[in-house]
């Protein structure tokens, strides 16, 4: 699988992370991890903001936001994400699994009073405080109950891995960038 647990370190990628329980028969388990540098308090804001029509998602902005730019500041407006808020991702829509600023963003297909029962796709963001200021530890957890869905599961997993290894970049790449216009 493309870039499955790219950055990562070896405690990281076998130690847990915040939402592993909510895929706990997941087929697909990938992490990839950077480091910013800035506290997690103010690397937080850049990943509450995610979303279809709000931040974008700091990836690939062809693809996943249809050619509109990702932000490139903090937008108050779009700060009010909860734990169970919606988060539009085109076609489908994440639930905020867990939101706990500024340690954990857990975003899930499905939510508690409606799980779905055929794509089980949680994206974790764990926000772990170090001397250089965050370690942003990510984990996707895939598991598919449909006919040929371990062929999904390996599409979806490299994918994936290709579009968190963007973000993950960019968005070191936006904190540096705000930080200097801070100075």
């Amino acid at each position: 699988m493309l870039f499955e647990n790219w950055g990562a370190t070896r405690d990281e990628i076998d130690g847990p992370v915040v939402g592993d329980e909510l895929c706990p028969h997941a087929r697909v388990i990938a992490t990839r991890s950077i480091t910013l540098n800035a506290p997690p308090r103010d690397v937080f804001p850049w990943l509450r903001q995610m979303g279809f029509r709000r931040a974008g998602w700091y990836s690939y902005d062809w693809l996943d936001n249809l050619g509109r730019r990702s932000a490139t500041e903090i937008h108050p407006e779009w700060q009010s994400v909860v734990t169970g808020s919606r988060i539009p991702a085109g076609p489908i829509s994440f639930d905020a699994a867990i939101v706990e600023p500024p340690r954990a963003f857990v975003l899930r297909v499905g939510s508690n009073e409606k799980p779905s029962r055929r794509l089980r796709f949680v994206l974790a963001y764990e926000l772990r405080e170090i001397p250089e200021g965050t370690r942003l530890v990510t984990r996707v957890r895939i598991r598919v109950n449909v006919p040929g869905g371990q062929l999904i599961e390996r599409l979806l997993g490299s994918g994936d891995g290709v579009m968190v290894r963007r973000q993950l970049l960019t968005l070191s790449e936006r904190i540096v960038a705000s930080r200097q216009c801070e100075k």
